[in-house]
Order: structure tokens, then C-alpha cells, then sequence
């Protein structure tokens, strides 16, 4: 399976029961391919995996990977703080149509980092798929530290990290002692550049939903060996990096997506929808950029 270098964290679009709308995840799905993503994440963070069900998830899976076929790469998000659990999600997403699966450092429990290793190990050799580990200690209170992922790069189905601690000192000593051929993509938008002048390979991003064409500019330029233009992208979308966790990730990127026509709905408690002053704050930040 080829990761690719642009993959956007999709979000999960409910309707007015709070269902997953599984029609408008197919519409969301094909407009990310069409505006810059060569890959999507399912139920990771920014569709928030804690609320949607087991079966939820598979059917999203399903859906997804119907609607793109073979021009995107799907990763379907099987993580959770039990390890017999995200075995058993991970067994059953394999039957989906997946390209590879996502799993996150597990949350709450504050395993060792023994314990890290061993969790993820075992989620590896339970399937066949290639397995993405995923560190992001902001919500997860862990930190998953690169000689954990130099042993779990040993395991050969354990291909890549998306990497969201938001040290470069760690993604610099991760990239000096993994494999070349082990795979490290930033987990922040606002990272991408930095990531990729450290030698990672992609983004997997939240703004891509309402900026993917700029994301692609900014990373085509980078690989195109023109790191001025990259840089000038960088700056561009500085606002829009940050400005699309005003408030908890995924609350700002649904409500912009209202303004490239997808009605992905609401939050699930305990998340709430943004308040006034945010919506205020992300309407001009959208017509800054955008407009």
C-alpha cells in the first residue's frame, strides 16, 4: 500500500437525529479527492472515533472506500485504549475494502512504554494490513518516544507514524535512527513544512477540508524542489492552520464545511457546536483566505 503525501483526518458527518450520514460521508469523501487529498483517514480524531460506534466505524469504512476506489488511499481509525478491543475492530476492518489502519497511542490508561510497545505489537500481528501508529500525547497524556518506534518499525507490518507531539527535536531523532523507508507525517497542519524540511513525507490534515488545493500547492512545491513557494503557501495558510482549532478539533472544520456546500452536521456530546464570537472569528478567517 502507498501512503500518500496529502491525507486529510475526515470528519463524521451526522444529520438531525445525530446519526452518521452515510450519504453525506460519501459526498465529503469525493470532494477531498477532487480538492488536493490522495488519501483519507477514517474515524481518527478529527472524526471523532471516542462517539461513533464499532459498527458505525465499518460501515463508514465501507463507504468511503466505495465512493474513491482506487484514487485515494483509505486508512480506517481502529484505536482505543483496549488493545483486545482494537484487535477485534481491527479484524473486522480488514474486511471493509481498507488500504491500511490507524491506530492511537491508548488514552487514559498512561501505559509504559513497554506497554506501548506491546499493545501495538499486538494489533500488528493480528491483521495483515499495513498498521499506522498515531502519537498524539495532548489527548492522550502518553508520548509515544522514537526508540518505542524504532522497535515497533521492526515489526513488518507496522509502516508508518503520524507524528502529533509538536516536537521537531523528536521528529528529528525519529527520522536520524527509523529506516528510510518507515514513513512520518505530520499530525499538525501548521508542522507540514518544518516536518517535510526534516525529511518526513506528508500531512495528514484537518484544514485540508476547506484548503486542500493550497495544502497540495504548498507540498507539490516542497517535492519540487522549490522550498520559496512552499514557504510563501506556509505563511499564506498560517491563519487557517491555527485558526481551525479555535475551539476543540472538530467543531471549526464542520462548521466551514457549510461554506464549500457539505452539511456534515453537528458535534456529538460532550462536544458542543461553536459559539457565536467563534463562528464570527472562522466566517472572516475563511474570507481572508478564501475570498
Amino acid at each position: 500500500m502507498a501512503l500518500n503525501r496529502i491525507m486529510t483526518a475526515m470528519v463524521t458527518p451526522f444529520n438531525d437525529k445525530m446519526e452518521v450520514n452515510y450519504p453525506e460521508a460519501e459526498k465529503l469523501a469525493h470532494y477531498l479527492i477532487e480538492h488536493g487529498s490522495d488519501g483519507i483517514v477514517v474515524c481518527g480524531t478529527t472524526g471523532e472515533s471516542p462517539t461513533v460506534s464499532d459498527e458505525e466505524k465499518l460501515e463508514l469504512f465501507r463507504t468511503v472506500k466505495k465512493a474513491v476506489g482506487s484514487k485515494a488511499t483509505v486508512i480506517a481509525g481502529i484505536g482505543s485504549n483496549t488493545t483486545d478491543g482494537s484487535i477485534n475492530l481491527a479484524r473486522k476492518a480488514e474486511k471493509t475494502g481498507a488500504d491500511g489502519l490507524m491506530a492511537v497511542v491508548p488514552y487514559y490508561n498512561k501505559p509504559s512504554q513497554e506497554g506501548l510497545y506491546q499493545h501495538f505489537r499486538a494489533i500488528a500481528e493480528a491483521i495483515s494490513l499495513p498498521l499506522m501508529v498515531y502519537n498524539i500525547p495532548g489527548r492522550t497524556s502518553i508520548n509515544l518516544l522514537p526508540e518505542t518506534v524504532l522497535r515497533l518499525s521492526e515489526i513488518p507490518n507496522i509502516t508508518s507514524i503520524k507524528e502529533a507531539a509538536g516536537s521537531m527535536d523528536q521528529v528529528s531523532e525519529m527520522r536520524r535512527i527509523l529506516p528510510e523507508d518507515f514513513l512520518i507525517f505530520s499530525g499538525d497542519d501548521s508542522l507540514t513544512l518544518p516536518m517535510l524540511a526534516l525529511g518526513c513525507d506528508g500531512i495528514i490534515s484537518v484544514a485540508a477540508h476547506v484548503v486542500g488545493d493550497e495544502i497540495k500547492q504548498l507540498v507539490e512545491a516542497w517535492f519540487n524542489g522549490d522550498p520559496q513557494t512552499a514557504l510563501q503557501w506556509h505563511l499564506k495558510l498560517m491563519p487557517m492552520f491555527k485558526g481551525v482549532f479555535v475551539t476543540t478539533n472538530p467543531v471549526p472544520v464542520k462548521y466551514l464545511l457549510k461554506k464549500v456546500g457539505i452539511n456534515a452536521g453537528g458535534v456529538k456530546l460532550p462536544l458542543v457546536c461553536a459559539a457565536p464570537e467563534e463562528e464570527a472569528f472562522l466566517d472572516d478567517l475563511y474570507q481572508k483566505i478564501k475570498g
